[in-house]
C-alpha cells in the first residue's frame, strides 16, 4: 500500500458510497438490500485494486451474505443490522484516515475485520441441508515433482490455446479452428496420464471427444457446448496455478464436480442434452486456510464468474529447445544491473586507449630527441664508448615504440570486442524480460464472449499485433487496464443488435485491439464501432456534477471534455451494472498507465465509435530520458513526461500574486526552482538564460527551472536499495557512461511536490543568477484588491521584506496556520471574513496573538480607526499614505528593518 494516489481513490470510493450504505442498512428490506450489495461491491473493488485484502475479503463475505438474504426473500434482523453498522463504522474510519495512516489502522483493526468476515461467511439459517462434506483427505501419491512441474508449464500453454480458440470456434466445424483445440485437449490428457494426475485424464478425454465429434461434422458447437468446454479449461487453469504439492489433494477435494463436468461433456458429445452445470467454485484454499479470493478488480470484467478460479500462474521462461527454467524477476533485474555496470566499465577502455596514444606520442618525441643527441655527439667527435651507448639507447627506444604500437593495435581490438559483448549482454538480458503482448490478452476473448452473452449483444473482437514484445513488468501492470477498456467498449460503446440495425450498421459490433512499436514506444489502441461519446451530453453531465460552471464548460474543447472521463468517481452510466456505473474504472486505468510512464488519449465520434490510445515505454529496464544538472547534481526524467524545453531571459518572467510564471501556448505556466524541490543546498549556477523543463499531467503543467540541459540518453534503470526507503521525487538511478550517477525523477511524485510547495509556502524567486532565499522578516498582506496587494508587495519587497499575499480574511488566517509571519497587514472590507474579524480572530488565538497586525484601509474616519484599534490592531494606516514612505516606516516601527 505504497501508492498514495490509489489510496486516495479508495478513500473517495468509501466517502461516495457510505451514505447510501448507511441509509439502506437502516431499512434493510427489499431493494435496500440490493443498494447495500452494490455499495459493498464498489468498496470491495477499490480495496482489491489498492491491495487492502482484509477489507476486500470482508466485503466479499458481506456480498455473499446479502445474496443469500435476497434470494431467500428475507430482511435484515436486528443482529444482522448491528454487524452491518459495525462494518460501516470501520469503512468510515478508513475514509477519514490519511493515506499514510491507513496501513497502521489496518493492522490495528485486522482481527475485528476478520471476525466480521467470519460472521458474514456463515450460512443463513434456515438453509437447505447440504450433504455432509467429505473430510479433505491428505493425499500423498507417489509422483515426480519435476515431472509435475513440467506438466504445469505445459498445461499453462494449452489452456491459453483453449481459452482463445474456444471463443473463436463457437458454431464452427472447420479443421482450421478445431484441430488445434483437439490437439491441446489430447496433449493435456496424455501429459496428465504420464504424471499420474488421473482425475484430470477423464475430463480431458471428454473434452477431446466433444471436439472430435465436432471436427467430423457430427456436432455443431453451440454456446452451451462452449460453456462446458470453458468450464473444463478453467479447471486446468486452476491446476496450473497450484503449487505442486497441493495439486492432488485439491483435485481430490473437487472430484464430484470434475466427474459431473466429465459426464456432461460425454453426454454432449453423444448429442444428448447436457445437464446444467451450476457455477460452483472449487474448494481451493490459500496457505492461511482462508477461501481463495476470486473477486475481480474494478478494472477487470465483472461478468458472470467462471466455475473455477483463474489466478495468474507463476511466470516461466521457455526456450526454443523445450528446456524450461524458472527465473525470478528480481534476479533478472539484478542481472540487468550488472550488465549495465559491465557496459559502463567497457566504456572506460577508451580513456586508456587515449593514454596509450599519448604515451606513444611522448615516446616519438623522445626518439627524435635521441636522434638529435646522436647527431650532435657525432659532430663533436665524442668518445667511441659514449657513441656506442647512445646507439644502444636509440635501439631500446625504437623497440619500445614498436611494442607500444603493437599494444595499441591489440588493445583497440580488445576494446571493440568488449564493448560489443557488453552491448550484446545487456540486450540479451533486456530481451529475456520481454514477452509478447498476447501473454496478457489470452483471457480477453473469453471476457468479451461472456459480456456479449450477458448483455444480449453481438460482438466480434479482433486483435492485431499479438507478437509485439513488451517488458513483462509493464505487461503485468496493463493487463487490468486493457481488460477494463475492452469491457468498457462492450458495455458503453457497442449497441444492441436492434439499435445497430436501426442506425444502419451491421448487427455485430466490432472491438479492435491493436498493438505495435512506433517511434520507440509501444502503442496500444482499443477501438469500437459503437455509438461513441456525445461530447455535448458529456458537457452537460460535467456541469450537473458540479465540476465546472456552464460558462466554463462551453469554452472547453472536445479533448478537454473527454479528459473528464478519467476523473475519480466519474461515470456516464445512469445505473449500476456488473461492469460499470460505479465511477471506479478509467481513473484507475489512468493511474496504472502513469505508473509505467505512459500516456492515454481518447478520440470519439458520436454514432461512429471511440478509440482509446495508450502510449507506453517498451521496457522499464531502459528509458529514454532527459538529463539535466541542478546545483552540480545530475538528474534524469523520462522523456515521455516532458512537454517541451524552454530557454528564456529573466525579463520574460511575469509575476502576479507573488507567483512567477511564463506564457506558453496560451497557457500560464507557474515556475518552480528544481533545487528547492530537491532540497539541495547552495545556489544555482549563474547564466544569461533560465532553462525550464515543462512537465505535468492532465490537470496542470509547470515549468521547472534547472541549471543546464545535458541532452537525451538511453539509461539502464537501477532500482534503489530498499533500505533507503521512499526517496521523495526519486524513482530509481542510472550509471552514466563516464561512471557518474544520475537520479531518475518520478514525474507524478514531482508534480505532487510542486503542488504542495506552491500551496504551502512562499516561493523562492527564479533568476538568471541565483535563487533568492526567504528573508528574516516575513509579512502577510491580506487584501481583496489585486492592485493593492501588488502595490504593497512590491513596496515592501523593494525594502527587503519577504511578502506573502492572501485574498481575504479566511485565506489570510489559513496562511497563518501554514507558516510563521512577523507582521500581518490587512484591509477592512473583504468577502468571507473582513479585516476587523480577522484581527479579532488573530488576537483571540494563543498561537497568533503576539503577531503585530496593521490595518490599511480607505476608511479614514476617526470612528473607523478606533474600531480597528479596539479589535486589537497595533497600527491603523490609510491607503492614501502609499505615495510616501509612511507604510514602510510603520512596518519598521512595528518589527524593525528587513534584516
Amino acid at each position: 500500500m505504497q501508492n498514495s494516489a490509489l489510496l486516495e481513490i479508495f478513500r473517495s470510493v468509501i466517502t461516495d458510497n457510505l451514505p447510501k450504505f448507511e441509509s439502506a442498512v437502516s431499512s434493510g428490506t427489499g431493494d435496500d438490500l440490493k443498494v447495500i450489495a452494490s455499495t459493498v461491491q464498489a468498496i470491495r473493488s477499490a480495496a482489491k485494486v489498492v491491495g487492502i485484502d482484509p477489507v476486500a475479503e470482508l466485503c466479499k463475505s458481506m456480498e455473499s451474505f446479502l445474496n443469500q438474504l435476497i434470494e431467500s426473500g428475507g430482511n435484515l434482523s436486528e443482529l444482522h443490522e448491528n454487524f452491518f453498522v459495525t462494518a460501516g463504522e470501520i469503512f468510515r474510519e478508513f475514509g477519514n484516515k490519511e493515506p499514510a495512516d491507513i496501513a497502521g489502522f489496518l493492522s490495528e483493526k485486522r482481527s475485528v475485520i476478520q471476525d466480521l468476515a467470519g460472521y458474514f461467511s456463515k450460512p443463513l439459517a434456515p438453509v437447505q441441508q447440504e450433504p455432509p462434506k467429505k473430510e479433505k483427505k491428505e493425499v500423498k501419491p507417489n509422483y515426480d515433482p519435476v515431472l509435475v512441474d513440467l506438466f504445469k508449464i505445459e498445461l499453462e500453454s494449452h489452456t491459453k490455446v483453449l481459452e482463445k480458440g474456444l471463443v473463436d470456434a463457437e458454431g464452427e466445424t472447420s479443421n482450421e479452428k478445431l484441430e488445434p483445440l483437439m490437439r491441446s485437449a489430447h496433449s493435456i490428457k496424455g501429459a496428465a496420464r504420464i504424471v499420474g494426475v488421473h482425475q484430470a485424464v477423464g475430463l480431458a478425454h471428454a473434452m477431446e471427444d466433444l471436439l472430435s465429434h465436432s471436427l467430423k461434422g457430427e456436432i455443431r458447437l453451440t454456446g452451451s457446448h462452449i460453456d462446458l468446454l470453458l468450464k473444463g479449461n478453467d479447471l486446468f487453469k486452476m491446476i496450473a496455478a497450484l503449487p505442486v504439492d497441493e495439486i492432488f489433494s485439491e483435485i481430490d477435494n473437487n472430484i464430484d464436480q470434475i466427474n459431473s463436468l466429465s459426464s456432461a461433456l460425454t453426454a454432449a458429445s453423444k448429442g444428448e442434452t447436457a445437464p446444467s452445470q451450476p457455477a460452483q467454485k472449487p474448494k481451493t484454499t490459500t496457505e492461511s486456510g482462508d477461501k481463495q479470493s476470486d473477486s475481480p478488480s474494478p478494472v477487470q470484467t465483472q461478468a458472470a464468474p467462471p466455475p473455477f478460479p483463474s489466478p495468474q500462474p507463476q511466470r516461466q521462461e521457455k526456450k526454443e529447445d523445450a528446456l524450461f527454467v524458472r527465473v525470478l524477476a528480481e534476479n533478472l533485474n539484478r542481472l540487468l544491473g550488472l550488465a549495465g555496470e559491465i557496459k559502463i566499465q567497457a566504456k572506460f577502455t577508451k580513456p586508456f586507449q587515449g593514454y596509450l596514444l599519448a604515451t606513444k606520442q611522448t615516446l616519438r618525441e623522445a626518439v627524435r630527441s635521441q636522434e638529435g643527441l646522436n647527431a650532435a655527439m657525432e659532430n663533436l667527435g665524442v668518445f667511441p664508448e659514449v657513441a656506442a651507448e647512445l646507439d644502444s639507447t636509440q635501439e631500446v627506444l625504437e623497440r619500445l615504440e614498436w611494442n607500444i604500437n603493437t599494444m595499441i593495435d591489440k588493445f583497440d581490438v580488445f576494446s571493440r570486442n568488449i564493448e560489443r559483448l557488453s552491448e550484446s549482454l545487456g540486450n540479451q538480458v533486456i530481451e529475456s524480460k520481454m514477452r509478447p503482448i498476447a501473454d496478457g490478452l489470452h483471457g480477453i476473448p473469453r471476457m468479451v464472449r461472456d459480456l456479449a452473452k450477458d448483455s444480449g449483444k453481438k460482438i466480434r473482437l479482433e486483435i492485431v499485433g499479438e507478437d509485439t514484445m513488451i517488458d513483462r513488468d509493464i505487461l503485468d501492470k496493463i493487463e487490468a487496464p486493457l481488460s477494463h477498456l475492452i469491457a468498457n467498449a462492450a458495455d458503453h460503446g457497442i449497441e444492441s443488435p436492434e439499435e445497430r440495425i436501426e442506425a444502419g450498421k451491421k448487427e455485430t459490433g466490432k472491438i479492435l485491439l491493436e498493438a505495435g512499436h512506433r517511434a520507440g514506444f509501444l502503442t496500444i489502441s482499443v477501438s469500437d464501432d459503437g455509438k461513441g461519446i456525445d461530447d455535448e451530453s458529456l458537457r452537460k453531465k460535467i456541469v450537473e456534477k458540479g465540476y465546472v460552471t456552464a460558462e466554463m464548460a462551453g469554452s472547453l474543447s472536445k479533448s478537454e471534455i473527454l479528459d473528464f472521463l478519467f476523473l475519480p468517481g466519474f461515470s456516464t452510466k445512469a445505473g449500476v451494472t456488473k461492469v460499470s456505473g460505479r465511477g471506479v474504472g478509467l481513473d484507475i486505468v489512468m493511474n496504472l498507465i502513469h505508473q509505467v510512464g505512459g500516456k492515454t488519449k481518447i478520440e470519439s465520434e458520436p454514432g461512429k465509435g471511440s478509440v482509446f490510445t495508450l502510449q507506453l515505454p517498451v521496457t522499464l529496464s531502459v528509458i529514454r530520458a532527459l538529463l539535466f544538472k541542478v546545483n552540480s547534481e545530475l538528474y534524469a526524467i523520462p522523456l515521455a513526461r516532458v512537454e517541451t524545453l524552454l530557454s528564456i531571459r529573466e525579463e520574460e518572467i511575469l509575476t502576479v500574486e507573488d507567483r512567477q510564471f511564463i506564457k506558453w501556448n496560451n497557457e500560464n505556466l507557474g515556475i518552480v526552482n528544481c533545487a528547492r524541490l530537491m532540497n539541495l543546498p547552495g545556489e544555482s549556477e549563474k547564466g544569461t538564460f533560465i532553462n525550464l523543463a515543462v512537465i505535468g499531467d492532465r490537470t496542470a503543467k509547470y515549468a521547472v527551472a534547472v541549471d543546464a540541459f545535458l541532452g537525451e540518453r538511453d539509461l539502464v534503470v537501477s532500482a534503489m536499495d530498499g533500505k533507503l526507503g521512499k526517496i521523495p521525487n526519486i524513482s530509481a538511478a542510472a550509471i552514466l557512461e563516464e561512471g557518474s550517477v544520475a537520479l531518475i525523477i518520478d514525474p507524478d511524485d514531482l508534480v505532487r511536490s510542486i503542488e504542495k510547495y506552491i500551496h504551502g509556502s512562499k516561493l523562492d524567486k527564479v533568476t538568471s543568477s541565483f535563487m533568492v532565499s526567504g528573508k528574516t522578516r516575513k509579512i502577510l498582506v491580506v487584501d481583496d484588491s489585486l492592485t493593492v496587494r501588488e502595490v504593497e508587495r512590491k513596496l515592501l519587497e523593494n525594502n527587503g521584506y519577504s511578502v506573502t499575499t492572501a485574498v481575504d480574511g479566511v485565506d489570510g488566517f489559513n496562511s497563518l496556520q501554514r507558516e510563521d509571519f512577523d507582521l500581518v497587514i490587512t484591509d477592512v472590507d473583504m468577502p468571507r471574513m473582513n479585516g476587523i474579524q480577522l484581527v479579532e480572530k488573530i488576537k483571540s488565538d494563543p498561537k497568533f496573538k503576539t503577531i503585530p497586525v496593521m490595518i490599511v484601509s480607505y476608511k479614514d474616519r476617526e470612528e473607523d480607526r478606533l474600531r480597528g484599534l479596539n479589535a486589537g490592531a497595533n497600527y491603523y494606516l490609510t491607503k492614501s499614505s502609499f505615495h510616501d514612505e509612511s507604510l514602510v516606516n510603520a512596518v519598521i516601527d512595528l518589527i524593525g528593518e528587513a534584516k
